[in-house]
């Protein structure tokens, strides 16, 4: 007999919160936003409460008279779920669960639904594990038996570990805590092999490709770089860091690595937990700011991913600007105003190819600023140092006469000090002239 099965779709109430020191129209645009992580999740939305006081309630957040107003729209609409466009604390969330009679979460256990749906690599999942059990762990408030019990058997230490009088939650607490032990152990270890394969690619100038998520950073890597990666049009679309090899012209290349979207209120232990992830934004040599320049709040998504660089330790690396998406504007003036706002940017669609040309031009005058010109007259005997030359500059000229081969390069400073160091070591008679 076939079967048809109908996924259930779950049905949400959102709530905003808008405090004393944050505007109307910034807690709009943030409920607004919780409605597009709701739709990456899944949800579906089906009403909106909002609600202005001047500090949170201890108890509920939103106070008992607001709390029972949400209850009473949650059992009239048969919702499944009540989703709050803030942090709540655990005794907050249980709180409203006993006064809803339904599921509560709050902004972050939304984010890292979402976070746990996308993560496609062994990296990304151990991440998103890190995150989750970050966030439970103070929420821990009933037995959690949901770990592997192949993990609770070995974490918890066997037949006789327990001490008198142990409590059960006491024990899952134990238990979660090993296990996160465990996780950032083997993150440690992603981590020595990121060290090693960028220590094997450290002579090539890097790029961090950042933004707000679905600011069209994945569009812009394929299109840098001609390739097909996975995009889509939601929030976190993609979370694995992927790198590619960047033509900016004949005989120059860099690396770009696209990273996971910022959002604003970002918590900082989900910073922590992606510390493997984003540390390629600091290694970087540039930092290339994706912004979508279509969205009416592009303003406040460029200051929420300046404030996460700064969390990052980021903030003092050479940031090049992008201004994406410039298809989608009917105003030019708005783009107009943008670009006075931010004079050094770059004006690009990533899904069309315009300004692509004008954007590898402006990469690499950036790649290259620190290169010098240089001269050899080298025995072509000495074929080390000339694929030294070969490998880490971009030849200008080459002539042959007399057993010599004459090179005209450019290379970077630092390399160009090194080859000097390499042919007085082997004691070659180079004729060299920076």
């Amino acid at each position: 007999m076939e079967q048809i099965i109908q996924e259930i779709v779950e049905k949400a109430l959102l709530v905003g919160v808008r405090l004393l020191e944050v505007t109307k129209t910034s807690a709009d645009e943030s409920l607004d936003e919780l409605a597009r992580l709701a739709d990456t999740a899944g949800v579906e939305v089906m009403e909106r409460v909002f609600q202005s006081r001047e500090s949170p309630d201890s108890a509920y957040f939103v106070g008992k008279g607001k709390a029972e107003e949400i209850a009473a729209i949650y059992k009239e609409l048969d919702l499944s779920t009540v989703i709050f466009d803030v942090d709540l604390s655990p005794a907050q969330t249980r709180n409203l669960e006993e006064i809803i009679e339904g599921k509560v979460i709050d902004r972050t256990r939304l984010i890292l639904d979402i976070f746990a749906q996308h993560a496609r690599t062994k990296e990304a999942m151990l991440e998103v594990e890190l995150a989750q059990l970050s966030y439970q762990l103070p929420r821990l408030t009933r037995l959690w038996t949901h770990l592997s019990r192949q993990t609770a058997g070995a974490q918890s230490g066997g037949v006789g570990t327990r001490g008198p009088g142990e409590k059960q939650l006491e024990l899952d607490r134990r238990l979660i805590r090993n296990r996160m032990s465990s996780l950032k152990h083997s993150l440690d270890k992603v981590k020595e092999n990121r060290n090693l394969e960028r220590k094997s690619r450290e002579d090539t100038f890097s790029i961090a490709i950042v933004g707000y998520t679905n600011a069209g950073k994945s569009t812009l890597l394929n299109a840098l770089a001609n390739e097909h990666l996975y995009t889509d049009d939601k929030l976190f679309a993609t979370l694995d860091p992927v790198t590619r090899i960047v033509h900016l012209s004949d005989n120059y290349s860099v690396l770009a690595t696209d990273t996971v979207g910022f959002i604003r209120n970002l918590p900082h232990h989900l910073i922590a937990s992606f510390r493997a992830t984003l540390e390629e934004v600091n290694k970087a040599n540039l930092l290339l700011h994706v912004v979508d320049a279509s969205h009416p709040n592009v303003t406040e998504q460029i200051e929420a991913v300046d404030v996460v660089l700064k969390q990052l330790g980021a903030k003092d690396i050479p940031t090049l600007m992008v201004l994406n998406k410039t298809d989608r504007l009917d105003d030019l003036d708005a783009l107009s105003d943008l670009s006075q706002s931010y004079p050094e940017g770059i004006a690009v669609s990533a899904l069309c190819g315009t300004g692509l040309d004008a954007l590898k031009v402006r990469l690499l005058e950036e790649a290259s600023s620190n290169e010098i010109e240089v001269n050899f007259e080298i025995p072509q005997t000495h074929g080390q140092i000339i694929n030294y030359i070969y490998n880490h500059g971009r030849i200008i000229n080459k002539e042959f006469k007399d057993g010599f081969v004459c090179l005209q390069a450019r290379m970077d400073r630092k390399y160009a000090d090194k080859l000097n160091k390499i042919m007085k070591e082997l004691n070659a008679q180079v004729t060299y002239i920076a």
